[in-house]
């Protein structure tokens, strides 16, 4: 997310929409690409990993504490990409949760 969003700075003058939608393939994808034994972290570490791209799109220059209100700023604006990609690779990771237990239970 972080090189995401250093290419939406670079590409896109910062687009938070640009961004958002970007996050929504990285979501799934991390859902399904994570290993078996980790599928319980997926929900926990895509909105950490959205916090972290979300620095370099954030507006806000001059200082620490104008570029924290732009990264807040930009989570409170932003809050409906962050829950729909969280709630996506939640849904996926669960769903290879429930066939994984259905799995070892049969065999």
């Amino acid at each position: 997310m972080l090189v995401l969003g250093f290419l939406d700075q670079l590409l896109f003058g910062a687009s938070l929409t640009v961004y958002g939608v970007l996050f929504l393939p990285v979501c799934v994808l991390t859902a399904v690409w994570i290993r078996r034994g980790d599928l319980l972290t997926a929900p926990v570490v895509v909105p950490i990993a959205f916090v972290v791209g979300l620095f370099p799109v954030a507006e806000g220059s001059g200082g620490l504490v104008n570029r924290l209100m732009g990264l807040f700023t930009g989570l409170a604006t932003q809050a409906g990409w962050l829950y729909g990609g969280t709630f996506a690779a939640g849904l996926i990771a669960t769903v290879r949760r429930i066939q994984l237990v259905r799995r070892r239970r049969r065999g």
